[in-house]
């Protein structure tokens, strides 16, 4: 069979702003966002994608941009798309829509893109009590290659992916997320101490008005205020799939999403070149512009016959991924271990989160020694192909939590030696990231960049 060119059904231009784009994007998950276009099961079709910010963060040496950015209107998706059979039927409510990536990669003539920390006051994130000033890297492309200027002695291939994908929630649906979001965020779950000082992130996103792109939605009307009334923000992975930030989503891969409204109602973005399990803080992977080769197929009933609820409704159902068969080989690596005992030496019982959350600081603390500030470290954590795993999570009171890091991404032998560290003549100098200033009221720990 001769091969198939990607039908273009939504181009953007990384140049103008996300509502300046020819086919209108959004940034809400709502079943009333018409769709933009419309696909037929089996064809093979491309989508362009702006960076999640929607070009808020610019390729420069200061981090003042990722410092202010505004969280309201993030991510920026291309969609939603309209699902079809051959016979022209849509997808309904039950069906599992299969979407298989066939290829995908950065836009032509943007082939950059960055790493961050966000402001404590602004998003903060993982490690936001030890960094809580705004950071940011730039790295470029070579092929499949990225580096940067500001992580200099790293150079690594990229597994690009979307960061997020998913279909349209139906109203039930979205209603179910913001009442147990919105009892998360009265019942103050998060609050946790550390060194006798209360720490706090946001427990969630609730919908915001603020900032809201609705796509085709008319602005300034009665269905506009409703909508983004409602909207569910884009921030977490849900049942629909959306932000789950799953690295090996790359060439060939398919992923089984549930049906919720007519057509599925299939949306994207939040591009990544490169991303290290966790996306530990939070801007966390290689943020791009980026464009995907899809194809779809329904299975008919999906949701009931492949598909177990957990929970109260029959809608609280995951995707399913199946993962292609291309990511970066590498043999040799160096494993840093966490367990459930926070660093105030306050006992958790099985929380594999503060367990990770030890190996990530463990392993922050010993690449410093190679030249790297911990600011440099804690970005590369977030974006290299390293792989983060829950070892043990039977054996009370200790969840056991790793984070393997390919050794051949660095230009200097990372390894515990008995010469002094690092072997050599002398330590090379790194240089660091860009920084701005934190100017928070909140009182602090002792940060770990400070140490």
């Amino acid at each position: 069979m001769a091969p198939r060119t990607p039908k273009a059904v939504i181009k953007v231009d990384p140049q103008k702003r996300p509502w300046e784009q020819e086919k209108p994007l959004h940034n809400r998950w709502h079943p009333d966002i018409p769709p933009v276009a419309v696909v037929q099961e089996g064809e093979l079709f491309r989508v362009e994608t702006v960076d999640w910010t929607g070009g808020q963060i610019h390729d420069n040496d200061s981090a003042e941009d990722v410092k202010i950015i505004d969280l309201s209107t993030v991510h920026y998706l291309s969609g939603p798309i309209k699902v079809l059979d051959s016979a022209g039927v849509p997808a309904k409510p039950g069906d599992l829509l299969m979407v298989e990536i066939s290829n995908l990669g950065p836009l032509p003539g943007d082939e950059w893109g960055f790493t961050g920390t966000f402001d404590r006051e602004n998003g903060g994130g993982f490690l936001t009590d030890h960094f809580p000033s705004a950071t940011k890297a730039i790295w470029y492309f070579d092929g499949i290659f990225a580096s940067s200027r500001h992580i200099p002695g790293v150079r690594f291939p990229g597994l690009i992916h979307p960061g997020l994908i998913g279909t349209a929630p139906s109203k039930e649906l979205l209603d179910i997320w913001n009442s147990r979001e919105r009892k998360l965020v009265e019942d103050g779950e998060n609050a946790t101490t550390l060194g006798g000082i209360l720490h706090t992130r946001p427990l969630a996103n609730l919908p915001l008005a603020k900032g809201a792109l609705l796509g085709k939605v008319e602005s300034a009307s009665k269905e506009w205020d409703r909508i983004a009334g409602e909207a569910a923000r884009t921030i977490p992975g849900r049942e629909n799939g959306g932000n789950c930030d799953i690295k090996n989503l790359s060439r060939g891969s398919r992923v089984y999403f549930p049906v919720f409204v007519d057509g599925a109602n299939l949306s994207m973005g939040d591009m990544h070149f490169s991303q290290g399990d966790g996306e530990v803080s939070f801007c966390g992977a290689i943020e791009m512009s980026g464009f995907l080769e899809l194809r779809c197929e329904i299975l008919r009933g999906g949701m009931e016959k492949y598909l177990t609820p957990m929970g109260p409704s029959k809608l609280h159902v995951n995707p399913i991924f199946e993962i292609g068969p291309l990511e970066p080989r590498f043999s040799e690596w160096l494993v840093f271990e966490g367990i459930s005992v926070d660093e105030s030496g306050r006992q958790h019982y099985l929380d594999a989160s503060i367990a990770f959350k030890r190996a990530v600081l463990n392993a922050i603390h010993y690449l410093s020694k190679f030249g790297y500030t911990k600011e440099q470290v804690y970005l590369l954590l977030s974006c290299c192909p390293c792989e983060g795993r829950i070892s043990g999570i039977v054996d009370c009171p200790n969840a056991v939590a790793t984070l393997a890091i390919p050794i051949a991404i660095f230009d200097q032998d990372i390894r515990p030696k008995k010469e002094v560290v690092p072997f050599g003549p002398k330590l090379i100098n790194r240089g660091d990231v860009c920084k701005s200033t934190y100017d928070g009221a909140l009182p602090l720990t002792k940060n770990l960049a400070e140490d």
